[in-house]
């Protein structure tokens, strides 16, 4: 509900603060005193696109604030959190205009774009006039009328669609997997067949090219080592200290004790000569290898290079890219059974849609008789007895709406044929047209603030009451502000407003006011009988007043 707008320097406003309330707000003046740039004020905040220049002349910069109160889940809560705007139960907007054109726009004092003002407008605000009544004239807004009506949720045909999407898209990829694998399957079969032969594993490559340099070395070492075990053997050096140390314990006891330190140096000699022969015996034992085997490394390590360089990819990937030939292969095998059961499972999404299709459908088409008799009923009044309304209902291509394409159509006159709203009904029909449906929909669009603008212009009497009495039904359960030229539609407001023009020093200024019960009086004593207000006129005001 738009609970304040605050204007300060737009147009031919200065300043103004109007205290907006529930029910049925009635805004009238006379022509030209500015009820229209109300509107365009409020159009502005709310990020609508009018007119370019909106700076009064002289000041710097315009500025408009409009304050709306936000029950628990009202539409406009999800905007603001997608915006990332803290929500609270009062929504504040802000929008300055300055003089060079520069725009400038705050959400609860967060800086926001035009987009986000729009979609908020979305949720907050309808305005309906002689001319903007695009709700009734684009047949895509039609469904929507016709569902906000029966009250359908579209969620399980939206649910239905996407599912069945899903499912062709699922399909449609398994049969392009299908059909790509199917023109490489040869190449396919024989590279996992050579893969799987030589089955190559991470790290082998690297492994093998060690054991392959290493054997390789060993040749050209293994002879010297192996001289150097036969002079450290009990050939060699061993036999020639072991007869030293023998001759030298034979004189010992004749020595005196001059020979015990070389005894014991030998000994130690001969047992550091142990474990010298110790190593070169390991030596020789870890360089011993059969050329075979050498052969045989070779041959499997020029085997995986000679694989990678064929398909591109490193050794150690040999395997993996194995493990994706495979899998490609797999669709080959399995693909006519995947295939299958994806077709099965296309075939049950296309069911369900259909049944949710077709149960919305009947949901349509009860409502649409619905909406022709209420209509009926509501045009009655509006002297429009004659018009028939209907709702048509005609399949179209189904999408996640269903399969429905709904055009309100109209026959103005007894035997007259029916047609587009737009081809058919004059300005003022189709602002009738317009009420109607709104009184029909009441109670669909919690929170919203409906305006209307010179809605009741061309009629008088009791057709004016008639309008009247049905935006004060409507406003039972919104909030409804409604510029007027009726003093039938402004007797059954709740809250009056007086918009007038004054001139001072020179320059023109609009007020508004807010007009108690002997005011309103002479307001709508006013809209009777003009400049003149007779006492007749004032007795008719008080009688339409109640």
């Amino acid at each position: 509900m738009l609970r304040a707008l605050e204007i300060r320097d737009l147009l031919i406003i200065d300043r103004l603060e109007l205290a907006f309330q529930p029910g049925l707000n009635v805004l009238t003046g006379e022509t030209g005193a500015g009820k229209s740039i109300l509107l365009d004020a409020l159009g502005f905040v709310l990020g609508w696109r009018g007119r370019a220049e909106l700076v009064r002349a002289g000041a710097e910069q315009g500025e408009v604030t409009a304050v709306f109160h936000l029950p628990p889940g009202h539409a406009a809560l999800a905007v603001l959190a997608e915006a990332g705007i803290e929500a609270e139960d009062e929504l504040i907007l802000r929008r300055i205009n300055t003089a060079d054109g520069r725009k400038t726009a705050w959400v609860n004092d967060r800086r926001a774009s035009g987009e986000v003002l729009r979609a908020l407008s979305d949720t907050l605000v309808e305005l309906h006039g002689q001319h903007d009544d695009r709700g009734l004239l684009n047949p895509r807004g039609h469904r929507q009328i016709l569902d906000a009506f029966a009250g359908v949720d579209l969620a399980p045909v939206k649910s239905a669609w996407s599912a069945l999407s899903a499912a062709r898209r699922a399909k449609a990829q398994a049969e392009a997997a299908l059909e790509a694998a199917r023109v490489e399957e040869d190449f396919l079969r024989h590279a996992v067949a050579e893969l799987d032969k030589l089955n190559p594993e991470p790290g082998e490559e690297a492994s093998l090219d060690a054991r392959r340099r290493a054997m390789q070395g060993a040749e050209k070492i293994r002879s010297d080592i192996a001289r150097a075990h036969v002079a450290l053997s009990d050939q060699g050096a061993e036999a020639v200290l072991v007869d030293a140390l023998r001759w030298l314990e034979g004189a010992a006891d004749r020595a005196e004790g001059r020979l015990e330190g070389a005894i014991a140096a030998l000994g130690r000699v001969l047992v550091e000569l142990g474990e010298a022969q110790s190593g070169v015996e390991d030596c020789l034992s870890a360089l011993d290898f059969n050329p075979m085997e050498l052969e045989q490394i070779e041959e499997r390590l020029f085997a995986i290079r000679a694989l990678a360089r064929k398909h591109n990819v490193l050794a150690d990937d040999l395997g993996g890219f194995a493990d994706d030939l495979r899998a490609r292969l797999a669709v080959i095998d399995g693909g006519a059974g995947n295939l299958a059961a994806l077709t099965t499972a296309l075939v049950e999404a296309e069911a369900r849609y259909t049944r949710a299709a077709e149960a919305l459908t009947k949901t349509r088409l009860a409502a649409a008789k619905r909406l022709d008799k209420a209509m009926g009923a509501e045009l009655a009044p509006l002297k429009m007895e004659r018009a028939v309304f209907s709702t048509q209902i005609n399949p179209i291509e189904a999408g996640p709406e269903g399969v429905d394409e709904v055009a309100f159509t109209v026959a103005t006159n007894p035997g007259a044929p029916s047609g587009p709203l737009n081809k058919i009904a004059s300005g003022g029909e189709l602002s009738r047209f317009l009420l109607a449906l709104k009184v029909c929909l009441a109670g669909n669009t919690p929170g919203l603030t409906m305006i209307f603008d010179e809605i009741d212009r061309g009629v008088g009497g009791a057709t004016a009451d008639a309008v009247g009495r049905r935006l004060a039904a409507l406003a039972s359960t919104a909030q409804v502000l409604v510029v007027t030229h009726s003093p039938q539609v402004a007797a059954l407001g709740a809250h009056h407003w007086r918009v007038e023009k004054r001139v001072e020093k020179g320059m023109t200024l609009s007020t508004v006011t807010p007009l108690s019960p002997d005011q309103r009086t002479e307001e709508i004593a006013r809209m009777l009988a003009g400049d003149t207000i007779t006492p007749a006129a004032r007795d008719a005001a008080r009688a339409l007043l109640g």
